[in-house]
């Protein structure tokens, strides 16, 4: 039998910004705090959210249908998934990078189109801003985007911490490693851990404030500087979690090697990205990932691990693995 074609899959890729613009818009809304404090009918919920009747019950029907909530005799509840990731006051709430995506990705990705015929970012640099400005302007702005990058590299925090072999080290630093997600997630898990994150000078208290809520003020230290004017602290094993890709070539083999200088003699540098696979046919989103540093930065691009495998060796690493991690991210680790 002739296999039959759909358009279904087509349809499904070119309206599938109905699907996100919805749950982007109830993070917004803090939709799913107001329920983890209890199921509420639409009506309540409508009130509490300041919804129009018209699109109400339209818009949270949609998201039981998408599976974020769950419905029962007209009383709504969060799913399990979302009780634990999209409840703001969960340490667990990744909502944050959904957040930055609403306000700032979603309009500037409507830009595509110029950023492919340009080569030009398309989101404050179009209009003569700079993007660490518009972020860093005020300290909720600032807050806003450490929480960002927290949700997004939370689940690959997680997984670093269980699956690196820790048990040979003592000391990490996580560079650019925003609140410090992953040196908490490492200490929780590994007492004999002790570490901390590089990063602006302006991140200490949001990053203190943090680590404080673990406990673990006394094992995790902040290091203020910027990673391409100063040297990198030493440490057994040094992290790049989302830093390479918004750079471009030079940049990133600078720092590499500002990594290798920083680690002793069979230390470890930890890279991760959404590393593009070498055939480049298979990470939808890593390459979609990397259209986005084309929209956001001037020079960024994701990469494939024979890449980042290349640049360790060329930076002086006497051996290079690549280790898949979760949500179409991998780990690159280079051995000095």
């Amino acid at each position: 039998m002739r296999h039959e074609i759909s358009p279904e899959p087509i349809l499904q890729v070119g309206l599938g910004f109905m699907a996100s613009k919805a749950l982007l818009t109830a993070v917004e809304l803090d939709l799913f705090s107001q329920l983890a404090e209890g199921p509420r009918t639409g009506g309540d919920l409508a009130g509490a959210l300041g919804l129009h009747p018209r699109g109400a019950a339209d818009f949270l029907d949609a998201l039981v249908a998408l599976g974020f909530l769950e419905r029962s005799g007209g009383v709504y509840r969060n799913s399990p998934s979302a009780d634990t990731f999209l409840d703001r006051k969960k340490a667990t709430y990744v909502g944050g990078i959904l957040e930055m995506a609403n306000s700032r990705l979603y309009p500037f990705w409507g830009s595509l189109t110029e950023a492919l015929r340009t080569g030009e970012p398309q989101n404050e640099h179009k209009h003569g801003g700079d993007v660490f400005d518009a972020i860093y302007r005020d300290q909720e702005g600032l807050e806003g985007f450490l929480h960002g990058m927290t949700g997004l590299s939370m689940g690959k925090a997680l997984v670093i911490a269980e699956r690196f072999p820790w048990a040979g080290y003592r000391t990490v630093l996580d560079v650019g490693g925003a609140v410090g997600c992953l040196p908490v997630a490492v200490a929780q898990r590994h007492p004999h851990m002790t570490g901390g994150v590089f990063e602006l000078p302006r991140v200490r208290p949001v990053f203190e404030k943090y680590v404080a809520s673990f406990g673990l003020e006394d094992r995790l230290t902040f290091h203020a500087g910027d990673f391409f004017t100063d040297d990198l602290p030493g440490a057994d094993v040094i992290v790049l979690g989302q830093i390479l890709h918004g750079w471009g070539l030079e940049e990133k083999r600078l720092l590499l090697k500002k990594a290798y200088d920083a680690l002793p003699d069979g230390g470890a540098v930890l890279v991760y990205d959404a590393i593009i696979d070498d055939g480049r046919k298979e990470n939808t989103f890593g390459l979609l990932a990397s259209l986005n540093m084309l929209i956001e930065t001037r020079s960024g691009f994701e990469y494939t691990a024979a890449d980042g495998r290349a640049w360790m060796t060329e930076a002086g690493f006497r051996s290079s693995r690549i280790e898949p991690l979760t949500d179409g991210y991998s780990m690159l680790v280079g051995i000095k």
